[in-house]
């Protein structure tokens, strides 16, 4: 074989190990971007969310209220939903996962009579909502009783929905803010009543660290968000 036959060759081979080492390159940084592009696709998960897990649920929804009206109506929305979906589609409330969030001014009626007996002044200074009956504060949590169809829950009380398998989630920033409140207000401790008050919450509840943040976690597992009536501007 003539030299120049030899070079060519070479150059052949040479040429054609480059091409290979390219292509293996450009499917090592394709395989890499497809995984960058899946993690960043798939929310992260932490211990203190599982709580958010239903995997025995068909329907998902979490409806957030952040004013005195709007915690009113969220206990409406909750019992609409659930009717609605046992009279139009023959389903059981067992088929949803929900919750009801209260934050911000709505906070308060996560916690329990107690509670609301002790610093009913107070409260309605914050839910701007006095009892609408006698335009007093509320001396108990009105999220409890099931007597009053001037509310515009309209029947549905705290264990009426959590007999039907309804969970809340409570701001416990919101708490810790409400507590520094009251305690300036009645020259007390702050980390006492807060104390006070997270020992006092409904039932099937649980203090989540933002409303707000637990609203777009929520979401993160499949929950749809609907928002309740009365939002201040």
């Amino acid at each position: 074989m003539s030299k120049k036959i030899k070079d060519k060759e070479g150059r052949r081979h040479l040429l054609t190990g480059m091409g290979l080492a390219a292509a293996g390159l450009a499917t090592g940084i394709t395989a890499c971007a497809e995984e960058s592009t899946q993690a960043a696709g798939k929310p992260k998960r932490y211990e203190q969310d599982a709580w958010l897990e239903a995997p025995e649920a068909h329907h998902r929804v979490f409806i957030d209220s952040d004013t005195g009206d709007g915690g009113m109506w969220a206990m409406r929305y909750a019992g609409n939903i659930l009717n609605a979906h046992g009279e139009a589609y023959g389903g059981s409330d067992a088929d949803y996962a929900m919750i009801v969030c209260f934050r911000r001014m709505a906070t308060p009626f996560g916690w329990g009579d107690d509670i609301w007996r002790k610093y009913s002044v107070m409260f309605d200074r914050i839910l701007k909502y006095p009892d609408p009956a006698t335009g007093e504060p509320f001396v108990y949590n009105p999220m409890n009783r099931n007597d009053r169809n001037d509310l515009p829950r309209l029947g549905n009380s705290i264990d009426s929905v959590v007999d039907r398998g309804v969970r809340f989630a409570v701001c416990n920033a919101a708490t810790r803010g409400i507590s520094g409140l009251i305690a300036r207000a009645a020259d007390g401790s702050a980390d006492e009543i807060y104390e006070e008050i997270a020992a006092s919450i409904v039932p099937n509840a649980r203090l989540v660290p933002a409303g707000v943040l637990t609203a777009t976690r929520a979401q993160e597992y499949g929950y749809g968000l609907l928002s309740a009536g009365g939002y201040l501007p």
